[in-house]
Parts: C-alpha cells; structure tokens; sequence
C-alpha cells in the first residue's frame, strides 16, 4: 500500500503543483506523478531536519514544505522537457 500511497500523493502533489505555476505546461501525466512523488519525498526530508515532521494534529508544515518541492521540481522537470523535445523558445 506505501507504494500507491506514494503514486496518489504524488498525483495530488503534481497536480497543484501545475495549477500553481503560471503558463501552460508541456509535461505528461506520468512525469507530473514522478516528480510530485520526489517533491513529497524530498519535502518530508526537510520537514525532518527542520523538526517539524511529526507534529500533534495535521503536519501543515510538512504539507507546505512537499508543496514548494513539488512546485520546483515540476517548473524545473517542464522546463528540461521543452528543452529536451525541441522548443528552445519557450524555456
């Protein structure tokens, strides 16, 4: 089950992630959930050297921080795409 958790958050993460940046996207689908699962990932790492993984209640801060990762990750895997499938115009 960890792994279609992982898939799932990894959606979700993704998902905002793309309706946050402004413009239009070029990634698929399937890059979107890896990148949103490694920004979940490395966001709980920072959570954890920050010290604010394990919180009583919802652990916002860990939400935020696998946000932003998420955000970063996707501006940056989109930009690589374009890059990558041959429109050096827009990156």
């Amino acid at each position: 089950m960890g792994w279609l958790w992982a898939i799932i958050v990894g959606l979700v993460l993704g998902l905002i992630a793309k309706a946050i940046i402004p413009g239009k996207q070029h990634l698929p689908l399937w890059l979107t959930v890896i990148l949103g699962m490694i920004g979940g990932i490395a966001g709980n790492a920072i959570a954890r050297a920050a010290g604010v993984d394990a919180t009583s209640g919802i652990d916002w801060w860990r939400h935020v921080f696998q946000l932003v990762m998420a955000i970063i990750l996707v501006g940056l895997g989109d930009r690589a795409w374009t890059v990558a499938r041959g429109d050096r115009s827009r990156a």
